[in-house]
């Protein structure tokens, strides 16, 4: 698909700088504390060496992958990702379209702005839905069976927000939604006066898939309401235990680091699990993903499917994830900023179309024509190598 002068999400991150609000691209771009982790995720993903291998038949070579009983395009799908609508009123319906028309999972967020049903019917079966337990069970359960009747058969249960994060960028903007006026954001917006004319036409923001959310969760209130529905400090094993018994299909643990976590997700019958630090938008001091994916990998048993995201931005970084012990990989951002740079209809199929290309291309460099074989024989220094 013809992206004007755009090749690559280096290139997208930057077009969408100049055409968001301060306030929303930092909301996106943004995490926890001094944004250690977030850089940390970055980071750890470019140190790692990829091997090539020369002269291998590679004419055959293709991108598809099986998770889950289900052939997709590509090894990576689109992460769960609240209030997306703030990029531009539609980005949830322009987001699950194009998973469904090129073939990969698409996760909707607990606090996305377009409810479940709504987008089941654009997703259909490429719909995950990835739900917050949260302190109100009856109101998880309530989602679950939402879910279920929507057609979703894997369910993505994020367990990493026993408290809010920390953001500063958000406290600083003193981010609301939807935006609350103030001398900061009528300048913001100002300058971004397309945006702010699409906000002004779409739909007023909420939680679409909390039927009590209804008007502003600004300020106070909003981080109340995402306290009470989204986190939950006594969140523990016996809480994932009973969803794992009242979820009939693909159950998927999202928010694991520690390998003993891991083996206990396995343990209570988990069908994979997402190897994220939240995209270090939760605890700055946590590890990266990338970095302790392959102790993760080592400690379970190939039963257990392993996802892998945060930080994840090119084709290059999903190859390095695969190669580290990953089956799949989600990515976020990157998606966000696609609809800010390209729009709802060119972003979303423009930015998938870049990330398979860079993989396919990374993926004969290294001699595979399957991403299943990659592995660690893939990474230098190889494992155990003093070189």
């Amino acid at each position: 698909m013809p992206t004007g002068r755009i090749f690559s999400t280096n290139q997208i991150a930057e077009r969408a700088r100049k055409r968001l609000p301060r306030a929303i691209f930092d909301f996106i771009e943004g995490g926890a504390g001094s944004e250690t982790a977030v850089g940390r995720n970055r980071d750890r993903l470019a140190q790692i060496a990829l091997m090539p291998q020369a002269l291998r038949d590679c004419s055959a070579a293709h991108a598809e992958v099986t998770i889950f009983d289900r052939r997709y395009s590509a090894p990576f799908g689109i992460a769960p990702m609240g209030f997306a609508d703030l990029v531009r009123p539609g980005t949830d319906r322009a987001l699950a379209g194009a998973a469904k028309a090129q073939n990969i999972p698409y996760v909707l967020s607990t606090a996305a702005t377009t409810s479940i049903e709504t987008i089941a019917t654009i997703a259909q079966d490429n719909l995950w839905f990835q739900l917050y337990p949260g302190s109100d069970e009856a109101m998880a359960a309530t989602l679950m069976e939402r879910a279920l009747k929507a057609g979703v058969t894997t369910l993505v249960a994020t367990v990493d927000i026993p408290v809010p994060g920390k953001r500063p960028r958000d406290l600083t903007n003193g981010l609301a939604i939807p935006l609350r006026p103030s001398l900061r954001t009528i300048l913001d917006v100002a300058l971004h006066p397309v945006w702010g004319l699409r906000a002004l036409r779409g739909e007023r923001l909420g939680m679409a898939n909390f039927v009590e959310n209804k008007g502003s969760l600004s300020g106070l209130a909003h981080a109340e309401f995402v306290s009470r529905q989204l986190s939950c400090p006594g969140l523990d094993w016996k809480r994932i235990e009973r969803i794992r018994q009242a979820w009939p299909h693909h159950l998927v643990i999202k928010g694991i680091l520690n390998p003993q976590d891991a083996l206990m997700a396995e343990r209570i019958g988990a069908d994979g699990i997402v190897v994220s630090n939240h995209g270090g938008r939760q605890l700055d001091s946590a590890p990266a993903s990338i970095e302790v994916l392959p102790a993760i990998r080592e400690a379970c048993s190939d039963r257990l499917t392993l996802i892998l995201d945060s930080g994840v931005r090119t084709g290059d970084d999903i190859a390095r994830s695969l190669a580290s012990g990953a089956d799949f990989v989600l990515l976020g951002r990157p998606f966000l900023f696609a609809v800010a740079a390209l729009g709802l209809s060119r972003g979303p199929d423009a930015i998938i179309d870049i990330l398979r290309a860079e993989f396919l291309n990374t993926l004969i460099h290294l001699g595979c024509a399957d991403p299943a074989e990659l592995g660690s024989d893939h990474l230098w220094p190889r494992q155990g190598s003093n070189q």
